[in-house]
């Protein structure tokens, strides 16, 4: 499992009201992110566009979730520069985190 494969999870949970508030988090940090120059702004802009597909409409949302759980070099490359920072918690991360430790 990985941090992305939580995240999808956390968001196939969610009520509808709370995955809406979960996707904005991911809009404000590429807003921010660009707005200090990020390196990869068109990488950005295409996170927007995906995430506001998956507000939108639900095949939008499942073409989100299949980003997060593909394993394509394609898909690896996109999740690079995932704005989705703050929509796990600190606990929710550490699951993953203590995970890696103990495989290594």
């Amino acid at each position: 499992m990985t941090l992305h494969d939580l995240i999808a999870d956390k968001l196939e949970r969610a009520d509808p009201e709370t995955r809406q508030a979960l996707l904005r988090i991911p809009l404000e940090n590429i807003d921010r992110w660009i707005a200090n120059g990020h390196t990869a702004p068109q990488r950005l802009e295409q996170w927007r566009q995906i995430i506001l597909r998956a507000q939108g409409t639900p095949d939008g949302f499942q073409e989100l979730l299949r980003l997060f759980r593909d394993r394509s070099e394609a898909t690896e490359r996109l999740r690079d520069f995932a704005p989705f920072a703050g929509v796990l918690t600190a606990a929710e991360r550490a699951v993953i985190i203590r995970q890696c430790a103990y495989s290594h």
